[in-house]
């Protein structure tokens, strides 16, 4: 196996996911671009390629078993191990989302991708991530999935509007982190959330104050993680948010 380090970020075409991919490129990792879309992925690889980036592409829906296995073995094919694992891929489910009246086709929708999906692909890529000496999982997470900040102790731009799929979903993937803490305590595994801010992206119809390349940092710094470094954190470029 090569001594390059080698990352895969999930939804990597574009936004936040692309500038993540970038970082870790420009951080010396050959970057897998983990998404569904054909065109995209390779359009979102020749983009990071004329950046420097040793980017490839790798097909990827990660609501589906038989496409979440098959990136597995492309991975180990091409590598025989992963560095790190950003889940990144995520959707909104739309808005809005008051609690009274939801359509629950909505909710599993978007609980079926922002956790579900991050289960399916952690699970797929553990085996790969566990060759690696310094293995990183880091979960794009959201401020909004604090319950502290929404019971009351928050500000609008972190609780975010009523959304009673998208940020009970980010409560719910924190939780699922933690116990992939708890079953990978005595490995080298470090298991983070990254919450990147509201940022301006599709996700949100680009109504957000930061750019994808602010709301990447902290995900690629808790990517590139020394040895000794944190694990079941949750955080933000200020710091670690309230559960």
């Amino acid at each position: 196996m090569s001594e390059q380090k080698v990352a895969l970020v999930t939804g990597a075409n574009k936004g936040i996911g692309f500038e993540i991919a970038a970082g870790l490129g420009a951080s010396g990792f050959s970057v897998g671009v983990g998404a569904r879309d054909s065109l995209r992925r390779e359009e979102a690889v020749s983009r990071l390629r004329e950046r420097g980036v040793d980017a490839f592409g790798v097909a990827l829906d990660v609501t589906d078993d038989s496409s979440v296995a098959a990136a597995a073995a492309a991975v180990e094919e091409r590598w025989g191990r992963l560095d790190s694992l950003v889940n990144n891929a995520g959707i909104t489910g739309g808005m809005p989302q008051n609690p009274i009246g939801v359509d629950l086709d909505i909710v599993r929708a978007v609980v079926e991708t922002n956790v579900l999906g991050v289960i399916r692909v952690t699970n797929a890529m553990l085996p790969l991530l566990l060759r690696s000496p310094s293995p990183r999982i880091v979960n794009l997470s959201s401020s909004v999935g604090s319950l502290t900040r929404q019971a009351g102790a928050g500000s609008a731009t972190t609780t975010g509007p009523v959304a009673v799929a998208y940020a009970p979903s980010k409560t719910f993937l924190n939780a699922v982190m933690l116990q992939y803490v708890q079953e990978l305590a005595g490995t080298d595994v470090l298991v983070n959330a990254a919450c990147p801010g509201f940022v301006a992206t599709d996700l949100n119809g680009h109504r957000g104050i930061r750019t994808p390349e602010q709301g990447a940092a902290t995900a690629i710094r808790l990517a590139t993680l020394p040895d000794g470094g944190p694990t079941g954190g949750f955080f933000e470029d200020d710091g670690v948010i309230p559960w």
